[in-house]
């Protein structure tokens, strides 16, 4: 046995000794895979404990189901058809192949607390006997951290700077995890602001509350609600869509620009631009630390890949057209 080997089989040794029953089966496969992508060690031991801490959660949140006492899930073959003769029993085959072969499209958030996303977890769990055709899970392009205003693309490692970011890569992993032992097409959607009517910054300039100014802000990237849904169904209906897409319009206005168009848009007074020492005073804590962090997130391969033709592909147009769909909703419902 070579002196690699030994080191091998000490490693599984310890991991097992430690219980670390999860991270010991996907040892193989994450050395592997770190080899390839030449993952430092630092990256490579992250990926490894991330499958023991996804595994003791699914453990954990199983227990309290059972500690619960939940009613047992029923599946469509113990459906007693005798007892229901209004619903024909023909209709079987076909209810259980749309169940099977649905698409499930995840949105819900993490929880606010922890490093992992136990509501996910539970989620899976209920469908545990379900095969859907696709899995698409709602992210955030949050996971690459701070960029420094460099481009990211769906190679980009991760690199989460908070617990909220890391709670989301703790749940793509999840969700991969789920997928690939059952043949489920997953696809993970990486979204980053969304705007669209009545979800533009009005509330926030009426507040009155203080920007950074242009040349202290760094790059944003958004997405209208119309292009993301447009997107969420080109992954369900492409059977070729699978893995990391970054679902932005490509256009990397900053924050400030995307409120002083919208102050201007709406007819409102601009907000006041601050330093980046004056915000560290005006601006709270957890906004300066979204607003410094920065990056642009590149969209070719959603565009490529996707086939997604972007109704809104710059800011301008799509805050224009938010803008205006809201006052004919207002005018529509004064008359």
């Amino acid at each position: 046995m070579s002196p690699a080997d030994t080191l091998y089989q000490q490693l599984r040794g310890h991991l097992a000794y430690l219980k670390l029953a999860a991270a010991a089966e996907a040892l193989p496969a994450h050395l592997d895979q770190a080899l390839k992508a030449k993952a430092t060690h630092t990256e490579f031991l992250e990926q490894l404990l991330a499958v023991e801490v996804a595994a003791v959660a699914a453990r954990r949140h199983a227990g309290l189901l059972r500690f619960a006492n939940f009613p047992a899930p029923w599946r469509l073959e113990d459906f007693d058809f005798s007892a229901q003769p209004a619903v024909d029993p023909a209709l079987q085959p076909a209810l259980a192949a749309a169940a099977s072969q649905a698409a499930v499209v995840y949105l819900a958030p993490p929880p606010d607390t922890g490093n992992t996303d136990p509501r996910l977890a539970a989620f899976l769990a209920r469908i545990e006997n379900v095969t859907p055709a696709v899995f698409i899970y709602i992210s955030t392009t949050g996971v690459y951290g701070d960029a420094g205003g460099a481009l990211v693309d769906e190679r980009t490692p991760v690199a989460p700077s908070n617990d909220r970011s890391r709670r989301r890569v703790a749940a793509e992993r999840a969700a991969q995890a789920w997928c690939a032992p059952r043949g489920v097409r997953c696809v993970i959607l990486r979204v980053p602001g969304i705007y669209g009517p009545d979800r533009l910054p009005l509330e926030r300039l009426r507040r009155r509350e203080p920007a950074l100014r242009e040349e202290d802000a760094g790059p944003g990237n958004r997405i209208h609600v119309d292009d993301l849904v447009a997107a969420i169904v080109a992954a369900i209906d492409r059977p070729s869509a699978q893995g990391v897409y970054n679902v932005t319009d490509g256009d990397c206005s900053s924050t400030t620009a995307y409120l002083q168009l919208t102050a201007a848009v709406a007819g409102m007074e601009p907000p006041a631009l601050v330093s980046k020492a004056e915000a560290l005073v005006q601006i709270p804590a957890g906004m300066l630390a979204f607003l410094l962090e920065s990056r642009r997130v590149d969209n070719r391969r959603m565009l490529a890949d996707l086939g997604l033709r972007l109704q809104y592909p710059t800011l301008q147009s799509g805050v224009l057209a938010s803008y205006a769909e809201m006052r004919r909703a207002q005018e529509a419902a004064a008359t």
